[in-house]
């Protein structure tokens, strides 16, 4: 429906602007749909009057809008109250618009991974519709091999609710949330699956088996998590870190966290991503860390600056 609006609000234009111009009343409109528009078309609408009607001063008017190829997109009759006399005022501006894709950041990714293998992965405890739903669709896009863990039951029956298929899935059977956890882990650290998918069970208990010295996925590096956001609007990719899992980090850990993000930036094919670090407030207060943090950052900057002035000073 919106492309013939559109279309018809370009027609309503150009009799406002143009013939008759400004002060033209419409009052009578009649207009044929021929086919729709697509993204990338270029439109040509004209207006030619085939009629007039002195004691009223209605004008009919014959509307056609033609595409880039000279096809009929929109033709059609208007008729408007034509004003007495010649009404002149600035021209304006006139408001843009964009259409954007909603999701387009993702269809970027997913397509990156178009030639690759789908990668091992352990689903923890998807006994609810939306986790098991996630990863039967992403092995149907190729993406993942997923082996469902947790209780046998409880999946196959979320499944059944569902009308979830679970062919394509292989199910690692665990008594419970705490038991997938440590099986998925396992998993992870002896190499039988690439990558874990959080199901139906709160972050920290998952975490806390990944983040285990002994048990865990530890490195030298500090975890950390990173959110993809699709922002239309945004001109870029956009990512945000760490709103996770790290609650109070220290200095170390900042830098772990900003490292971890520009690696996957990279390795999504950002050569050099652009790094702004936040604080949950604008006011220095040691109740909140990272205004600390900001503020000590600040003052070291605001000194290289004036060592860098007096310097000049000195030469000079």
């Amino acid at each position: 429906m919106a492309h013939g609006m559109w279309a018809g609000a370009l027609l309503s234009t150009v009799i406002g602007a143009r013939l008759p111009g400004p002060g033209t009343v419409c009052v009578d409109q009649s207009l044929h749909v021929a086919k729709p528009l697509a993204l990338g078309d270029t439109i040509t609408v004209s207006v030619r009057v085939i009629g007039k009607d002195d004691a009223r001063h209605r004008v009919t008017l014959e509307c056609r809008a033609v595409d880039q190829r000279g096809g009929d997109v929109i033709t059609g009759i208007t008729e408007v109250v034509a004003p007495t006399e010649k009404i002149l005022r600035p021209a304006e501006a006139l408001p843009e618009f964009e259409l954007f894709e909603k999701g387009r950041r993702y269809t970027r990714l997913i397509a990156m991974t178009r030639g690759l293998e789908p990668l091992r992965t352990a689903v923890v405890h998807p006994v609810d519709s939306a986790s098991l739903a996630g990863a039967i669709e992403a092995a149907r896009a190729n993406l993942i091999i997923p082996l469902l863990v947790g209780p046998d039951a409880s999946i196959r029956a979320t499944a059944d609710r569902a009308h979830l298929d679970l062919t394509p899935c292989k199910i690692v059977a665990t008594a419970d949330s705490e038991a997938a956890a440590a099986q998925a882990v396992a998993m992870a650290r002896t190499g039988k699956v690439q990558a874990l998918m959080k199901g139906a069970l709160h972050t920290d208990e998952l975490m806390h088996v990944v983040v285990d010295d002994e048990r865990g996925l530890r490195t030298a590096r500090r975890i950390s998590h990173v959110f993809a956001i699709d922002a239309p609007a945004y001109p870029r990719p956009l990512f945000v870190t760490d709103a996770a899992i790290n609650v109070s980090p220290t200095l170390d850990d900042e830098r772990d966290i900003i490292q971890n993000a520009i690696d996957l930036a990279h390795a999504l094919g950002i050569a050099e991503p652009r790094v702004a670090i936040l604080s949950a407030g604008e006011i220095v207060t040691g109740k909140l860390r990272s205004t600390l943090d900001a503020a000590g950052r600040f003052d070291k900057r605001q000194n290289r600056i004036e060592k860098s002035v007096q310097r000049y000073l000195d030469l000079i």
